[in-house]
């Protein structure tokens, strides 16, 4: 019997210690993804502000003489495009392309690409260019930009892990920021696991699942504390529909869809274009005819056309004023358009869903809707527009969802996205993110002599 207890005693002490080491490898794989989301979420913050301060900036420069628009906005694009271009070339545009083209190539042979995709530098230039084209008037958002920003900011935890802690996957790393970096950026925790799972990973979930979780928890709540518990848009009246309001949903998702694809083909054809010249005067007086565009935009169509579009949204959805001007989902969408390939950071998240809600807002007054039926194909419009672009119906309908806490036209907004992915096909097969994150890759892996990258 006294040799059986000691057995016992024995074999006890072994799974204590196994458990207990186990324990132990568990909580230090957790800790990294923790201070991640918590530095995640106070830079996501700070560059909610900032580019808060340049908007109002924006607003302010509008006031003025006109002529200063036609001088401040060329000035603002070509130092935005100078930042970019100097150093960070991979700060460029959104942010979300690169985000998947380094989750590809997250491998140790194809570490020096990804420190080109993924780094400090890349943070500070983003914020800097993004917010200087925003100041100019320019038509983009901070939410693709957070993305990249926060991907950037798992990866290089990532990298201060010393030799003998337990390691933890690049790709999962970077994976996990993404999520993180939208869910800060939207107040959305929902929306960024959805992200993850329909547009950044062929992997499955249950490998990185509390990964994930924790780190949209704690990105979102640091952002809360400082932002408060805000809704990105508020509440807007989608109570008592009409029982046909559902073929209104279907009308403005093949509209929006198709819209939202289309925009996405031209900036990749003007992108084309673009880079066959190498003609360094042509490429600037390119940037400023888009900036003197942009500027006689703003002064003919007024403040409502420039900036990332969030004035236009409330309007619509929280105003008398349901139903704008036939031209204004069209300035909504050449705006991105022009914005975008002038090559300076920014994203087309929020210029999406302010375009699919010019295109709701319009198309719900020729229908003779309702003011509560136009909320909703409002955020129809929003869900397909964006879902033109991304492709990813899912994330479209649950980040509005999240937006606008109405949780009753959770199918509506799913009707909207799915048909949105349907009809975007007829345009192109594939999404505006998945052409770019090819043009990356391609980018970096041909490239003959890649710049010396400073450690960041």
């Amino acid at each position: 019997m006294s040799l059986f207890n000691a057995i016992r005693a024995k074999l006890k002490k072994h799974f204590d210690r196994i458990r207990n080491e186990r324990i132990k490898r568990n909580l230090l794989q957790a800790i990294p993804f923790w201070v991640a989301s918590l530095l995640t979420g106070l830079v996501a913050v700070a560059y909610t502000k900032i580019f808060a301060v340049a908007e109002k900036g924006a607003a302010y420069i509008f006031q003025l003489p006109h002529h200063l628009l036609l001088l401040v906005t060329p000035v603002c694009f070509l130092i935005a495009w100078w930042m970019v271009k100097k150093w960070a070339p991979f700060a460029k545009g959104s942010g979300i392309p690169q985000v998947i083209a380094a989750i590809e190539l997250a491998t140790p042979k194809h570490n020096d690409k990804v420190d080109r995709l993924l780094s400090v530098r890349i943070i500070i230039v983003k914020i800097a260019s993004s917010c200087m084209v925003l100041l100019g008037g320019g038509i983009t958002g901070r939410e693709g930009p957070t993305i990249q920003i926060a991907g950037s900011i798992f990866r290089k935890v990532n990298l201060l892990l010393p030799e003998w802690w337990p390691k933890i996957s690049k790709r999962n790393m970077i994976m996990t920021g993404a999520a993180a970096g939208l869910a800060a950026a939207f107040n959305t925790p929902l929306g960024g696991i959805v992200f993850a799972v329909e547009e950044l990973t062929k992997t499955h979930i249950s490998f990185f699942k509390t990964a994930i979780f924790s780190a949209v928890i704690i990105a979102g709540l640091v952002a809360q504390a400082f932002l408060g518990p805000y809704l990105y848009l508020g509440y807007p009246d989608v109570s008592h529909l009409s029982v046909s309001v559902f073929l209104g949903v279907a009308v403005i998702a093949v509209v929006a869809g198709i819209a939202g694809s289309l925009m996405s083909k031209c900036i990749l054809l003007i992108m084309r274009i673009r880079k066959r010249s190498t003609n360094q005067y042509r490429q600037l007086l390119y940037l400023l005819c888009c900036a003197l565009v942009i500027a006689t935009m703003g002064l003919l169509a007024g403040q409502q056309a420039l900036g990332s579009g969030k004035d236009l949204m409330n309007q619509v959805l929280f105003t008398d004023q349901k139903h704008v001007v036939w031209y204004m989902p069209l300035l909504r969408i050449v705006g991105p358009i022009i914005t975008f390939t002038t090559g300076a950071a920014g994203g087309v998240f929020a210029p999406a869903l302010s375009a699919g809600a010019g295109i709701g807002s319009v198309l719900s007054g020729w229908l003779h809707a309702s003011a509560n039926d136009s909320n909703l194909l409002i955020l129809a419009g929003m869900v397909a527009f964006l879902t033109g672009v991304t492709r990813s119906p899912f994330t479209s309908a649950i980040l509005v969802l999240e937006m606008t806490d109405r949780h009753n036209v959770i199918f509506h907004l799913m009707l909207a996205g799915m048909v949105a992915a349907l009809v975007s096909v007829l345009v192109d097969k594939h999404s505006f993110y998945d052409h770019l994150k090819h043009q990356h890759i391609h980018d970096l892996t041909h490239e003959k002599k890649p710049p010396k990258v400073l450690a960041s």
